[in-house]
């Protein structure tokens, strides 16, 4: 069974209109989706189920929350956000007022055993990006349970934040690079395309638009796609995270070289652009980067 992450599969956001279908779903055991209205003084989360309100213990708010692996900024961070529950019951207060007892918990112990767990190095899966870091990019792959995407496998052209590559709240491809007992380890740079997919796009002639990645004192790299950077000549007045149109003088294959020019530089730093997907399976076996006669091998080997 496939899991997604939390807000990414529309049907299962919804609200009920009748007491008698809160039931049948509880009954059914239906994984539902619902926004987070607000987190109280003892961190329940409470939720819009339409007829009645649903509340989500603090202890069935996140795996590892009970034994205190889970922080609660984990649930405080969710108001006006999308979670998954299942119903557990249903309570009625000293006023007489109804409402469901809900489990996120329940919904991430399932897909953590029966999807997660059955990923292998080198699945590819729908993940969508909760919060970034200098160090990389926390994403959610499935009911909320977050794995990490360390910086240097955002992309082969090297950024200084993961902002620079994605954005919160994105919704991405990601591959298993690592499986360890306690922690997954994502990448995303191999599936943004090999050295000649990314350079078959650009042609010797053509004036394009790229961003400043590193100031050289012998040029300037310039990053024309995430797996794609040329170098130019040297330049001043330039800062890293700049946009520049630059002339592309020559593409050299065997090198893995794009010789450029700087033909204009604008005032603006470059924003998260959209990605670009090489891979259309949901496993890759094996990455090489590197043109087939470079003398520089760039590849990765995904073991099961």
């Amino acid at each position: 069974m496939k899991f997604y992450p939390e807000g990414q599969n529309p049907a299962l956001l919804r609200t009920f209109d009748t007491l008698e279908e809160v039931k049948t779903a509880m009954m059914n055991g239906s994984v539902i989706e619902s926004r987070v209205l607000l987190c109280d003084s003892e961190h329940n989360l409470h939720v819009d189920l339409g007829i009645i309100r649903g509340v989500i213990p603090r202890e069935e708010g996140a795996i590892g929350i009970d034994d205190g692996t889970t922080r609660d900024i984990a649930l405080i961070s969710k108001v006006n956000k999308p979670v998954c529950f299942v119903i557990l019951g249903f309570q009625r207060d000293d006023y007489g007022n109804i409402s469901a007892i809900l489990s996120r918990k329940a919904v991430q112990l399932g897909c953590k055993k029966t999807y997660i767990d059955n990923l292998r190095e080198g699945d590819i899966i729908d993940a969508r990006v909760t919060h970034l870091e200098k160090f990389g990019a926390f994403i959610d792959i499935g009911a909320g349970l977050n794995a990490l995407i360390p910086i240097d496998m955002l992309s082969v052209s090297r950024i200084n934040h993961p902002r620079e590559r994605l954005y919160e709240g994105e919704c991405i491809k990601a591959v298993l690079r690592k499986r360890e007992p306690q922690k997954l380890t994502f990448s995303l740079k191999e599936l943004l395309g090999t050295w000649s997919e990314n350079a078959m796009l650009f042609n010797p002639g053509e004036t394009v638009t790229g961003t400043v990645r590193s100031i050289e004192p012998y040029g300037v790299f310039v990053e024309l796609m995430p797996n794609l950077a040329g170098l130019a000549e040297p330049c001043d007045m330039l800062f890293e995270g700049q946009r520049v149109a630059v002339y592309i003088k020559s593409v050299l294959p065997d090198k893995m070289k794009i010789k450029l020019v700087v033909v204009e530089a604008f005032e603006e730093s470059e924003m998260a652009q959209e990605l670009t997907y090489f891979v259309k399976d949901d496993h890759i076996s094996r990455f090489d980067y590197s043109t087939p006669n470079s003398p520089k091998v760039i590849s990765t080997v995904f073991d099961e």
